[in-house]
């Protein structure tokens, strides 16, 4: 029964250290706080990494959009390229028994 006290004392401790770290962190810092820009490096980039870079540089809400139009897209192709791949070393998913009763 004490240990499992025990248990439940440090895990509150460490509940209450990981709340209080981000305040501490912030209450440390003082003085004058330098702006952070986010952009893609785009230096050595060409093609359509270059234009995928520079359309999150330009619009990160646009960027945003188009990667979650692509993302389901991208899913399906490899799902059934998966797929293809699969039937071709004769494993055959769309015709298999139900073992599980």
């Amino acid at each position: 029964m004490k240990k499992m006290q025990r248990l439940w004392t440090w895990l509150a401790g460490c509940a209450l250290m990981v709340a209080a770290l981000p305040g501490m962190a912030l209450a440390a810092g003082g003085g004058k706080v330098a702006n952070v820009v986010v952009v893609a490096d785009t230096r050595k980039l060409d093609g359509i990494l270059y234009w995928w870079a520079e359309m999150y540089n330009e619009s990160h809400l646009f960027f945003a959009i188009l990667t979650m139009a692509i993302i389901p897209v991208v899913g399906c192709i490899l799902g059934w390229l998966a797929d293809v791949v699969m039937t071709h070393m004769g494993i055959d998913l769309r015709h298999r028994e139900l073992s599980e009763k």
